[in-house]
C-alpha cells in the first residue's frame, strides 16, 4: 500500500509540475503578445504610412530599382489571365513579370499563349539555382514585361528557382500566382531598399484577407469583412500576426519569415544561399533564415525588413477541412527549418534572430501547442479531481482569454488607427466581435492543427495536400 501510495503521490506531483509548466508558458506567451502590440505601435508612429499613390510616385520613382516578379503557376487556367494582368497593370518605372508554368496539368500554358499572343523566344541565362527542366519560353510583343516559363514540375521552390534564373533584375519578388497586389504595391514594398539600399536584402509586406472585399478586374476596390465566419477569424488572426507580430520582430532585428504570398528580395542574396530549398513545404521561412545565417556568419551588416501597410490580398480557406490542411502544412514547414537550422536556437552567434526570434519560435511554435495540449486535459482534470479550486481555475481563465482578447481587440485598433483600411463601423463592429469570439474555440482547435502538422513532420509526410479555392468574384 505504501508503494502505490508513493507512486501516486509522484504521479499527482508530475501532473502539478506540468500544470505548472502550462501556466507559466501561457503567460510568457501572453505577455509576448503584449510585448509585440507595444513594439508595434511604436514602429507605427515612428514610421507613419506615406499618402496617396502621388506622392508616394515623386518620392520613390526615380531612385526605385528594376524589380521581376516571379509567380509560380500549377493549374491555374482558369483563374491565370486576370491574375497577370493584374500585375502588368502594377504602378511601378521598371519591372518585369516571369510566369512559370510549373508543368501544369490543365490548359495554363495555352491559356497564356492565346490571351497574351506568346511566341517560343530566348534568353540566355545561367542554372545557379537548382530547378527542373526548363521546355521553353515565350514573350511577345504586345506585352514585353511578360516572360513565360515552361518547365516539368517540380513544387514551388523548384519553379521560383528558375524564375530566380531567368531574371535580370536586381530585385526579385516572390508572390502566389492568385495573390491580388495593390496597385502601387510594389514602390511601398521597395521603400526599405531605396531608404537603405546597402543593408536591406529583404522585405516582407502585409498579407490581408480578400474574402468580403469587391474585387474587380484583378483589384480590391472595397474592402470588407467576410460573411464566412473562417474567414472572418481569419482576418482578425492576419491581423495579428502581420501587423503586430512581424512588425515588432522587424523593428527587433528578429523577423524569421517573410510570407510566401508576397516579399522582395535582393536577388545576388538568394542566389548566394543557393536559391529556393527543396524538400520543404516552407521554403518562404527557410529562405529567410538562411539570409540570417549567410550574413551573420560573414559579419556583414544587413536589414529584413517588413512593411505594415497592405500590399497583397489572399483568398482563405471557408471550410474547415482545407484550414486544417493549410495550417498543419504551414506548422510542419516552420518545424522543417527550425530542425534544419536548430544550431540557431538561443546561440548568441545569430544576435538576436538566435536569442529573440528562434527563442519565440521554441516558445510558442515548438513547446506551445504540446504544452497547451497539455493544458486542455490537465486542468480540468485537476478541478475535477479537487487539486484545483474552483476560484483559481475561474482566475486563470480569465487571465488567459482575458489576454487573448486584448491582444486581438488591440491589432484590430491598431490597423484602424494607423491604417483606416475598413470603411465603416459596421465592418470593424463584426471584426470586433470576431476578435472577442477567435479567443473560444477557433485558436484552441487552431492548436489541435499545429500538433497534426508537429505529427506529420516527425512522421515525415510529404506533400501540400489538396487545397481548393473558390477564386475571387468581380464585382
Amino acid at each position: 500500500m505504501n508503494g502505490l501510495h508513493a507512486l501516486a503521490h509522484g504521479v499527482i506531483q508530475v501532473a502539478q509540475s506540468i500544470a505548472w509548466a502550462v501556466i507559466v508558458t501561457g503567460l510568457l506567451q501572453n505577455t509576448l503578445y503584449l510585448l509585440q502590440l507595444v513594439l508595434a505601435a511604436r514602429a507605427l508612429s515612428q514610421n507613419p504610412s506615406i499618402g496617396t499613390p502621388t506622392v508616394l510616385w515623386r518620392r520613390f520613382a526615380d531612385a526605385a530599382p528594376p524589380i521581376t516578379l516571379m509567380a509560380p503557376a500549377y493549374n491555374e487556367a482558369l483563374t491565370i489571365v486576370e491574375s497577370i494582368r493584374s500585375l502588368l497593370a502594377l504602378q511601378y518605372p521598371n519591372f518585369e513579370v516571369v510566369v512559370v508554368n510549373d508543368g501544369s496539368k490543365d490548359e495554363t500554358l495555352q491559356v497564356l499563349i492565346d490571351a497574351f499572343e506568346l511566341t517560343p523566344t530566348q534568353r540566355h541565362y545561367h542554372l545557379t539555382a537548382a530547378c527542373a527542366p526548363i521546355r521553353g519560353l515565350y514573350s511577345g510583343a504586345k506585352q514585353p514585361k511578360l516572360l513565360v516559363v515552361d518547365k516539368e514540375n517540380g513544387g514551388k521552390s523548384d519553379a521560383l528557382n528558375a524564375a530566380l534564373n531567368l531574371s535580370r533584375a536586381p530585385i526579385v519578388c516572390s508572390m502566389d500566382a492568385d495573390s491580388l497586389l495593390e496597385p502601387d504595391a510594389l514602390l511601398r514594398a521597395v521603400r526599405p531598399f531605396v531608404e537603405d539600399p546597402e543593408r536591406t536584402v529583404a522585405v516582407g509586406g502585409t498579407i490581408r484577407i480578400a474574402n468580403g472585399c469587391k474585387i474587380s478586374h484583378g483589384r480590391v476596390v472595397e474592402v470588407g469583412a467576410p460573411r464566412n465566419l473562417l474567414a472572418l477569424l481569419q482576418t482578425v488572426e492576419y491581423l495579428r500576426a502581420f501587423l503586430m507580430a512581424r512588425l515588432a520582430w522587424s523593428k527587433l532585428d528578429a523577423l524569421t519569415i517573410i510570407s510566401g504570398a508576397f516579399g522582395l528580395f535582393r536577388r545576388q542574396a538568394v542566389l548566394d544561399v543557393g536559391g529556393y530549398s527543396h524538400g520543404t513545404v516552407g521554403e518562404d521561412m527557410e529562405l529567410v533564415v538562411k539570409l540570417h545565417k549567410h550574413f551573420r556568419r560573414l559579419g556583414k551588416p544587413y536589414r529584413i525588413a517588413f512593411t505594415p501597410e497592405p500590399v497583397c490580398w489572399t483568398e482563405a480557406p471557408e471550410s474547415w477541412s482545407v484550414l486544417a490542411r493549410q495550417r498543419a502544412r504551414w506548422h510542419r514547414g516552420a518545424m522543417e527549418t527550425i530542425f534544419r537550422h536548430r544550431d540557431m536556437i538561443l546561440n548568441p552567434r545569430y544576435g538576436r534572430v538566435g536569442i529573440i526570434g528562434f527563442g519565440h519560435i521554441l516558445l510558442v511554435d515548438v513547446l506551445g501547442p504540446i504544452i497547451e495540449a497539455f493544458g486542455y486535459v490537465l486542468i480540468p482534470a485537476f478541478w475535477l479531481l479537487g487539486l484545483l479550486s474552483l476560484d483559481y481555475l475561474l482566475a486563470m481563465l480569465a487571465v488567459t482569454f482575458g489576454f487573448g482578447v486584448v491582444i486581438s481587440v488591440g491589432a484590430l485598433a491598431l490597423e484602424e488607427v494607423e491604417l483606416r483600411r475598413f470603411p465603416n463601423a459596421k465592418s470593424l463592429l463584426i471584426l470586433m466581435g470576431a476578435a472577442v469570439l477567435e479567443n473560444f474555440g477557433y485558436r484552441q482547435i487552431n492548436n489541435l492543427w499545429r500538433l497534426r502538422g508537429l505529427w506529420q513532420f516527425m512522421t515525415g509526410a510529404q506533400g501540400w495536400g489538396s487545397m481548393t479555392r473558390k477564386g475571387f468574384r468581380s464585382a
